[in-house]
């Protein structure tokens, strides 16, 4: 749809045809396998050591484990649409570029924008979390060590700063060494959950999971008030409550988030051999592993401890897998699990980085962002965009608390599903031509669910994430308006190529 307006749209056919421009080639390297271990690698980080004794404790009881199923219900909702979509579309993008398809530039520019809060901001967040549990790592070892230390009025994380530039190294070098290293700490992680679950199964007293589900109780005088509570509380007046069957559907709420990372999977679609294929199945199988892991230990956790044992102490303190070891006189899990959730974050970071990469990978190539971030390296990788990346990271993670701006990661991630699976009915009913190497079942059921799940779980965000979020959104407008609604590609010659402009050859500068 040729032209200046907000709604243009980007045929897939162009959109595929841009994958092979030579200098924006990337090199097609990665199997099911891959994408399977991709998405394991991002969706199992520390959450899994300490979230599930937290929310069982303070809010679900026993019932957690239903709270991680009906989560991985509504995730696997919109999974499957993110399914349909990647393998109808295997291009770099993900959810920005199936927007760009369906709903116009603006919709995709705003989701483009809109996913710097799930994997940049989300990289930063993490890249902390690793740092600390390097600090504690190396405590365990006997080696005092900080991780941060004073430069001037600021704090220097070079924990954080350290291991984002060894994955940007990763990233810069390829996409399949990145895979192999990715696969490798992955296992890692795995076994020292297995491990978890294995030695926690002798420790389980059948009379800790009664009752399963723990009477209702009030919330607390804790609870927040204000822009702090929930949006849904601010609505509409209710406080919440601890235990019972609302406390088991506040932490499903709560949990979804331990999941959230498996989209990452879909930015990586142009970088595969067969994405018809590999693409649903490497979404679809990591969400059913982590799945199975996150409800396994779980199980053994609140089989382990009454979870009155699991609830945030007075003092602040939170439960952890290491709590429920440490009260059955296992102390030495201790060390084992904060390996476990080093190796766990470290591939986090850095699928998240690679996912950050490839977004911006593609609005570069339509125009949005400046079309020489798009030049493809000897690796055919974007090594521009990459190293960039790399320096905004390290820069967040090295000097800012980047903890605060995760509930923006969230919101950021829901808002992104909705428009996925909305465009997956947009696209069954303008595109029915089109090859689809997965369909969604039960269109447009599924997708309405979906929807609604998500709108669900953002209710449940707090009010200030939701101020957050929109300031960072109408900052987007601007830049829109400003730059990228006047150098889209598509603006300027109604297609995804311009016409004469200089081929830049790999190695050349522009104008050269």
């Amino acid at each position: 749809m040729p032209g200046n307006g907000l709604w243009r749209t980007k045929s897939i056919e162009q959109s595929i045809a841009d994958t092979d421009e030579p200098d924006t080639k990337l090199r097609k390297d990665l199997t099911a396998w891959d994408l399977t271990v991709f998405g394991v690698a991002v969706v199992i980080g520390a959450g899994i050591f300490t979230l599930t004794a937290s929310t069982a404790g303070n809010i679900a009881g026993p019932s957690v484990s239903l709270s991680f199923v009906l989560a991985a219900i509504a995730c696997a909702l919109a999974a499957l649409c993110y399914a349909e979509f990647a393998s109808t579309v295997p291009v770099a993008g993900s959810a920005y570029t199936f927007s760009y398809a369906t709903f116009g530039e603006f919709a995709a520019w705003i989701i483009g924008w809109d996913l710097v809060l799930e994997f940049a901001v989300g990289s930063a967040a993490v890249a902390k979390g690793w740092s600390a549990y390097l600090q504690t790592t190396l405590g365990l070892m006997g080696i005092e060590a900080k991780t941060e230390v004073a430069v001037g009025s600021f704090k220097f994380d070079w924990g954080a700063v350290l291991l984002v530039a060894v994955l940007t190294v990763l990233l810069v070098v390829g996409t399949k060494l990145s895979s192999r290293v990715s696969a490798v700490i992955t296992a890692i992680k795995v076994a020292v959950v297995l491990l978890v679950i294995v030695l926690g199964i002798s420790y389980i007293k059948a009379e800790n999971y009664s009752p399963f589900i723990p009477p209702a109780a009030e919330s607390g005088p804790a609870a927040h008030t204000g822009i702090e509570q929930s949006l849904f509380s601010l609505i509409t007046g209710y406080s919440g409550s601890t235990y019972g069957v609302l406390g088991m559907l506040a932490a499903a709420s709560i949990v979804f988030f331990a999941f959230i990372g498996f989209d990452v999977v879909a930015t990586t679609a142009e970088e595969t051999k067969n994405p018809q294929k590999a693409v649903p199945r490497g979404i679809l199988g990591s969400l059913a592993i982590v799945t199975v892991l996150y409800v396994a230990v779980t199980l053994v956790i609140t089989g382990m401890v009454p979870y009155t044992k699991l609830a945030t102490q007075p003092d602040g303190t939170r439960a952890t897998l290491a709590s429920a070891f440490a009260d059955n006189g296992v102390d030495w899990a201790a060390t084992v699990i904060s390996v476990g959730a080093l190796a766990g974050l470290t591939t986090v970071v850095m699928v998240l980085m690679l996912g950050q990469s490839r977004v911006l990978f593609a609005m570069s190539r339509d125009g949005l962002l400046p079309r020489n971030l798009a030049k493809t390296g000897s690796h055919g990788t974007p090594t521009r965009i990459t190293i960039i990346i790399g320096v905004l990271v390290a820069v967040a993670a090295g000097f800012f608390p980047a903890g605060k701006l995760e509930e923006m990661v969230n919101v950021g991630t829901l808002f992104a599903f909705i428009l996925v699976s909305a465009g997956v009915m947009v696209l069954r009913k303008t595109r029915l031509d089109l090859s689809r190497g997965f369909k969604v079942p039960l269109v447009p059921l599924v997708p309405i669910l979906a929807i609604l799940a998500c709108l669900w779980l953002m209710l449940n965000l707090t009010a200030l994430t939701w101020v957050r979020f929109l300031i960072w959104m109408a900052l987007g407008v601007v830049v829109y308006f400003v730059y990228s609604r006047r150098n889209s590609v598509l603006g300027k010659t109604g297609h995804g190529a311009v016409e004469n402009e200089p081929v830049i050859k790999r190695g050349e500068e522009p104008g050269h």
